[in-house]
């Protein structure tokens, strides 16, 4: 009787870890407040939502990014890039995304999974044998540092920056990543 109940108790133990590693992820990511524009500033400026971004891969394509500004000329468009990215031997500034902007000056411009895996992560998607999207890491990714991200207007000479860091896979980060090669979502080449 004792080992039944003991098999019991340890199953309980076992889906209780579960369960408050399930409540700490989904509690994890959620501790930072929107920003807002500065009122002082009278020209053209740039946000970035979030502000810190993690290198995991399960993070980052799972993390919107978006990119919000203010100032510019009505019915113009705008690009983003980050500024001064290692890639391999060289440095460049890559694009990371586009917007229109509004009648009254307003961009937002969201950052898709494309970019972030192929330009972030340094990574290609692929298919597995069930034909499922599959992420395929061959390469390191770009350095964890704080970015100057910078948003350039297409008609005008107007341009506005902000910061995004970019940060190393935390141990949380680096466990979704392990399980999402385990489930087949993640292959390391």
């Amino acid at each position: 009787m004792s080992m039944i109940r003991l098999i019991n108790v340890r199953t309980g133990v076992k889906w209780m870890g579960l369960f408050l590693m399930g409540v700490f992820f989904l509690l994890a990511g959620c501790a930072t407040p929107p920003k807002d524009f500065d009122p002082d500033i009278k020209g053209p400026q740039m946000i970035v939502e979030p502000g810190e971004v993690s290198l995991g891969v399960a993070a980052m394509t799972g993390t919107q990014i978006v990119f919000k500004g203010k100032g510019f000329e009505p019915e113009d468009s705008v690009f983003i890039q980050l500024i001064s990215v290692k890639k391999g031997d060289e440095t460049v500034h890559v694009a990371v995304a586009d917007a229109e902007v509004d009648k009254n000056g307003y961009f937002e411009a969201k950052v898709s999974t494309l970019v972030k895996v192929a330009e972030l992560l340094n990574a290609r998607i692929g298919s597995n044998a069930k034909m499922e999207n599959v992420i395929v890491i061959t390469q390191p990714p770009i350095e964890a540092k704080t970015y100057t991200a910078r948003a350039v207007s297409m008609d005008s000479d107007k341009i506005a920056v902000c910061k995004l860091v970019v940060k190393e896979p935390s141990v949380g980060d680096n466990f979704k990543d392990w399980l999402g090669g385990v489930m087949g979502k993640i292959e390391k080449k």
